[in-house]
């Protein structure tokens, strides 16, 4: 009695299995026929290189057609007289932001980078704990002020170099 009742589990978990794998079959198919035969050669070459070899293919991709990988972003209406960006006449256009302590209120902090960087919660508070920590680097100089401002205000003491 208890083996065909053992063995009725293992044909339900069977059945189980081989419908999961229907399912997955079903997904793989309906990606690939989104693609065509080139984009698949493309999409395997590429799975096959190595970390190195991806960033020389952006960096070849980049100069090629003249485009940057990087994201642009906007600047905003100028300030009146110097700024921090300024050294000896020479504007900076990337700059980073450096946390550089979190000072008491460490779960504000975590929560600010948090939003700000589009982390776990895990991964900001890993970087609130490593501080002095660059936050981000080579950015631009207002999106950089904007996030020392929400980083002051949740009580980070935040330097931009």
């Amino acid at each position: 009695m208890e083996e065909q009742k053992e063995e009725q589990k293992e044909q339900k978990e069977e059945k189980e299995v081989k419908k999961e794998e229907k399912k997955e079959e079903k997904k793989e198919v309906k990606k690939e026929e989104k693609v065509s035969k080139k984009l698949e050669e493309i999409i395997k070459t590429v799975e096959e290189l190595s970390v190195m070899e991806l960033a020389d293919l952006v960096k070849a991709l980049e100069d090629k057609f003249g485009v940057s990988a990087t994201p642009q972003v906007v600047a905003s209406a100028g300030v009146a007289g110097g700024t921090e960006g300024e050294e000896g006449g020479e504007k900076k256009e990337s700059v980073s932001v450096i946390l550089q302590d979190a000072g008491q209120s460490k779960v504000q902090i975590i929560k600010a980078i948090k939003e700000i960087m589009g982390l776990g919660l895990k991964e900001s508070k890993d970087l609130v704990d490593a501080a002095p920590k660059a936050l981000k680097e080579n950015i631009a100089v207002s999106e950089a002020e904007e996030i020392k401002k929400k980083l002051e205000e949740a009580g980070a003491t935040v330097e931009i170099k």
